[in-house]
């Protein structure tokens, strides 16, 4: 197809950038319908051979008019941010500029421009929070570019820490996967986080976090993207370091010489020394999908933590692909059998004997609440009290006493009801276990996290097999009710 007059003319009355050309007298020749819809014109009569300081768009032209005039001289002008007064109103743009050539002179120039005065009118909520990342430092990366067009700050980057949220980072790597874009990839884990939060308030927990991620971002600026993956877990998307002795540099660095991980942060009296446990792995080399790379370094940090916190590993396949993860926790399973048991017998009912059991069982597995579903075939949730779902088809997916993996998957494919519940609940990765004697089922335990590829643990799974035995043994009537 060849760019005729008419095609040329319904490329550019279609586009919703507003679009204009100029003479080398910075005198309009011709604008498209999203321009003249911006500025309220039937047509382009009104404006065809005045500059915009006869138009009157600037309450300050001269900006703009030297902009333009080093584009005559052959520069080019990419994403500007500036000001236009619009009916009365002054609004915010940014504008792309460049020169107009004819038989190899500069004959005039052509530029565009968007509408972003709500996205800055919505960045500015964020007044008052850590705000890491500006819209030009994000802009390098090609994947935000165009976002930050239509979407502000505060939707983008994380409220608390100020670093960008977890879904868009995790978009932004799915983005360098589909573009094969080598990048290594990073979870960090704070260690003994909860132990600040309960020590010493929730406050100083927040301030830890944006402590350390201030430092990341630091660290990190110019080739890598700090994100929060929820909670004390950060991600880190490194474009720089892809080769192994590079990646070893860098977290050498990161954890000795940089003052990021291994350092202290003073909180009221107190000099916390905070440290961190990371896993990573990079895109393509160790992976080449997400699904993969993802699991790669949960794996990665969960074999950190075994090997006691406070390091990192760099996976190689030829080292990690085999190796099995173990229990990563410091005391055993007898005392967590003990504790449970011991809080299980204070409640009169099962809600009350679950509900003394979840705070010290949620330490064990890191969950939040925990679900039971009775033989009525009715999933709720020990604190949520609002959570009540019918689910029918929970029986099909337990062919033994247990069933966990680190996806959905299979639930999908065999329990549609129960997978679109989980759904609901923004649960990704769950562990089932069976209520009853070698005969009779009285229900279900379900416990769950809103976290893809979390990898269940032996020790994890015995201590939910165990509390399903409590809970076995404590039913008068063999019949599994949460009152």
């Amino acid at each position: 197809m060849k760019l005729s007059p008419d095609l040329y003319e319904s490329i550019i009355n279609t586009a919703q950038d507003c679009v204009f050309w100029k003479d080398k007298d910075r005198r309009f020749v011709g604008v498209n319908r999203a321009f003249l819809d911006f500025y309220g014109f039937k047509d382009d009569s009104v404006l065809i051979g005045k500059n915009d300081e006869e138009m009157g768009w600037h309450s300050d032209p001269e900006p703009y008019k030297q902009d333009e005039l080093r584009v005559l001289q052959g520069e080019s002008t990419y994403k500007v941010l500036g000001k236009c007064v619009v009916r009365g109103e002054e609004r915010d743009i940014i504008a792309s500029k460049r020169p107009l050539y004819e038989n190899g002179e500069i004959v005039g120039l052509v530029g565009s421009f968007v509408d972003i005065t709500d996205v800055l009118s919505r960045q500015s909520r964020m007044d008052g929070h850590q705000v890491l990342y500006s819209i030009d430092s994000l802009r390098q990366f090609r994947f935000f570019d165009k976002i930050l067009d239509e979407k502000g700050l505060d939707e983008i980057l994380d409220s608390l820490t100020g670093v960008v949220s977890r879904a868009y980072a995790l978009n932004f790597v799915n983005d360098l996967i589909a573009s094969d874009i080598p990048f290594s990839f990073t979870i960090l884990d704070l260690d003994n986080f909860k132990f600040i939060n309960d020590t010493y308030g929730h406050s100083a927990g927040d301030f830890v976090l944006q402590e350390v991620t201030k430092s990341l971002v630091n660290y990190t600026r110019g080739y890598g993207l700090i994100g929060r993956f929820g909670g004390d877990e950060l991600l880190i998307i490194n474009l720089r370091d892809i080769k192994y002795t590079d990646k070893q540099k860098f977290f050498t660095e990161m954890y000795n010489d940089r003052n990021v991980m291994r350092r202290n942060i003073k909180i009221e009296d107190s000099n916390l020394f905070v440290t961190g446990t990371a896993g990573c792995a990079s895109f393509p080399e160790d992976a080449d999908n997400y699904n993969d790379l993802f699991t790669i370094i949960d794996k990665s940090l969960y074999l950190g933590k075994n090997k006691g916190r406070n390091c990192y590993i760099i996976y190689m396949k030829d080292k990690y692909e085999n190796v099995e993860i173990k229990d990563i926790r410091t005391h055993n399973i007898f005392t967590d059998m003990f504790n449970l048991r011991h809080l299980f017998g204070k409640g009169a009912t099962l809600r009350e004997r679950l509900s003394y059991v979840l705070p010290y069982f949620s330490e064990v597995i890191q969950i939040s609440d925990l679900y039971v579903i009775d033989l009525d075939s009715r999933l709720k949730a020990v604190l949520d009290g609002s959570v009540d779902y019918e689910v029918e088809d929970v029986s099909d997916i337990l062919i033994d006493d247990m069933f966990r993996e680190s996806s959905l998957d299979k639930i999908s494919e065999g329990c549609p009801s129960l997978f679109k519940i989980l759904s609901e609940l923004e649960i990704e990765s769950c562990l089932i276990v069976r209520v009853g004697n070698e005969i009779i089922t009285s229900g279900y335990l379900l416990c769950g996290v809103n976290r893809k590829h979390r990898i269940w643990q032996d020790n994890e799974c015995a201590i939910f097999y165990y509390l399903s035995s409590l809970v076995s043994t404590s039913l008068k009537n063999s019949l599994l009710q949460l009152v």
